[in-house]
């Protein structure tokens, strides 16, 4: 991962404008899922790194512009570029990376970009998706996974087909491979939410029902509720929890096994993704779905 980052370094070096390398100095350098997963598909080389650092890239100004939407003042752990700059410096930043990576992607063989840049719409209409669903309590799981697709899944799901037309493999296997990975690591994602702590989570748990997410194990409990229980569910959504609602939250979660149900649904998809390349025997990829899947709850 060392060569991607010192990429990403070089082409905003390219940019001749200082404070862009300020902003980012205090983000925290992710796990670059997208990045490992393209080069345990293909083998590594110069325009491998390149595409991997452009994806990087896109990632990183999908997660600037997200924060500002959710108004988020920490992203693991750290203040979020808007919480430390403002919210125009954090847009214009988010910008600049699209449109550098852009730049760098139009060097290369047309189809990646044509892919990526698919992703990228797709994405930001994920962004508009999940704005609409947390105008109100939302129950409609297939519109909960429309959105995690098109916001999560679309570029993981471009990821694994850059690699795998690098290394000529037929691109339709990783595609369902990345799709599915992508949906079970944010579901995986949303159960975290619940389950960890501020530490793990580098943010507050139960965030993301505060900021009007009803992610999948919100939308099991409320579908095994009571009536009474599911008016009060409702009450609570996008509210400051206090320790007293936080327990009632977690207490009915434990006794309809909402969370058991949505881990379940998660690794069914992790399932889905491990089948699609199962004929490659590819230990590289099916350890990145043990990684994501195979931990504590």
């Amino acid at each position: 991962m060392q060569k991607i980052d010192e990429l990403i370094k070089q082409f905003l070096e390219e940019l001749g404008y200082e404070p862009i390398l300020n902003m980012l100095s205090n983000v925290k350098s992710g796990k670059k899922l997208r990045s490992k997963l393209l080069l345990a598909i293909a083998d590594e080389s110069e325009i491998a790194f390149k595409i991997c650092a452009a994806i990087e890239l896109i990632h990183l100004a999908s997660l600037l512009h997200d924060d500002i939407i959710d108004e988020s003042e920490l992203r693991r752990g750290a203040r979020s570029v808007n919480a430390e700059f403002g919210t125009k410096n954090a847009l214009m930043l988010g910008d600049i990376l699209y449109s550098k990576a852009f730049y760098e992607l139009s060097k290369m063989d047309a189809r990646f970009a044509s892919i990526i840049s698919d992703a990228v719409v797709k994405l930001a209409i994920g962004e508009l998706m999940d704005v609409d669903l947390g105008e109100k309590f939302n129950i409609n799981k297939e519109a909960y996974l429309k959105m995690i697709y098109n916001k999560t899944a679309v570029l993981i799901e471009a990821s694994a087909r850059c690699g795998a037309i690098l290394a000529g493999l037929y691109e339709k296997d990783f595609a369902e491979y990345g799709k599915n990975l992508g949906l079970a690591f944010q579901m995986i994602d949303d159960i975290l939410d619940i389950k960890s702590d501020e530490k793990i989570l580098g943010k507050p748990a139960m965030n993301d029902f505060k900021e009007g997410k009803t992610t999948l194990p919100y939308i099991y409990l409320y579908e095994n509720l009571q009536e009474q229980d599911r008016i009060y569910l409702q009450t609570l959504f996008k509210k400051d929890l206090n320790e007293n609602e936080k327990e009632w939250l977690k207490t009915k979660f434990e006794e309809q096994k909402a969370l058991e149900k949505a881990i379940l649904e998660a690794k069914t998809y992790a399932k889905k993704a491990s089948k699609a390349i199962e004929k490659y025997d590819n230990n590289k990829l099916n350890d990145i779905i043990k990684a994501m899947i195979d931990r504590e709850f």
